[in-house]
């Protein structure tokens, strides 16, 4: 069991999640805002993607991540920021005529296009996707010689690389990464689960990716939607810590609505009844190495 446990609130994610529940931030004010508002709630840290004010769907615009970033660290709240770096993957195979292509919805970035928020805003902490996926209808890319592109990018930065495992071959891929010398210090893992079609979101998954890990590997896992907190509780029991947030689940019980704050209220409950206690972002920052914010480690 852990009984020091860092919990990270992801708060929008990039699905269409913001026509299901009005708590879900769209602008980058409303997201910092939410970030804070996660950190007073007792988050250690926040993992922040950003959408278009417009639309409420996927950006990677650089100056959304800009405005987020200098709201959340000009206020008077301490939080440890994680940065998506993952998006950009989403591949919609089309037939066109007897010719392969990439239709409609898909959305795709290089590496270095992945990288630049964080080359430029230095977060503690982004997130290193370790393989494709069918994820849903489509296919979530991230081909091995781009994630070692990637994650050389990533090391030059100073950031730490979460590295995001949404099955049992991606933790494979990852202790190679670490083999040919492309991930620092002590590796930092992702459990990813619940996710149509990679890991379920059960104790005898959540124990074997577990199992795989490098000895010295710190790791987290996550369920979605009503598995959120039993798969905290399950995080705790197993030695790990734990995420919540909006981007996986949009409710906190059945048929009442959530907002970010409350799951984070609700996660730090149930670690405190397990006999554990959640990490500050100044003892997380300790813990896994991380660089000061902005700044060097």
């Amino acid at each position: 069991m852990n009984h020091d446990v860092i919990l990270t609130c992801a708060v929008t994610g990039a699905g269409d999640t913001p026509s299901r529940n009005s708590a879900v931030p769209v602008t980058p004010k409303e997201i910092a805002q939410s970030v804070l508002e996660a950190a007073r709630a007792g988050a250690s840290i926040a993992h922040i993607h950003v959408r278009d004010p417009a639309t409420g769907g996927v950006s990677h615009d650089i100056d959304h991540f800009r405005e987020v970033v200098a709201r959340v660290r000009e206020a008077d709240v301490d939080i440890v920021l994680n940065l998506t770096a993952g998006g950009g993957g989403d591949l919609i195979p089309e037939l066109d005529r007897g010719v392969l292509r990439a239709g409609a919805g898909s959305d795709l970035q290089t590496p270095a296009e992945r990288h630049a928020p964080v080359a430029e805003l230095l977060p503690e902490i982004c997130t290193l996707d370790c393989g494709s996926l069918n994820f849903g209808n489509m296919v979530y890319l991230n081909s091995a010689d781009w994630l070692r592109e990637h994650a050389a990018l990533v090391k030059a930065a100073g950031v730490k690389p979460e590295l995001e495992c949404f099955d049992t071959g991606h933790i494979r891929f990852a202790r190679q990464l670490i083999d040919e010398g492309l991930i620092d210090g002590d590796p930092l893992f992702q459990l990813c689960l619940g996710i149509p079609w990679g890991a379920e979101a059960q104790t005898q998954t959540m124990l074997t990716m577990r199992d795989l890990l490098p000895d010295n590997a710190h790791w987290a896992a996550f369920g979605i939607g009503r598995m959120q907190m039993p798969m905290v509780a399950q995080a705790v029991l197993l030695g790990g810590h734990v995420r919540v947030g909006l981007e996986d689940n949009l409710y906190l019980s059945r048929g009442i609505g959530a907002d970010n704050a409350a799951l984070v209220e609700k996660a730090v409950g149930i670690v405190e009844s397990l006999g554990a206690r959640v990490m500050r972002p100044d003892e997380t920052r300790q813990h896994l190495g991380l660089r000061t914010p902005g700044g060097a480690a």
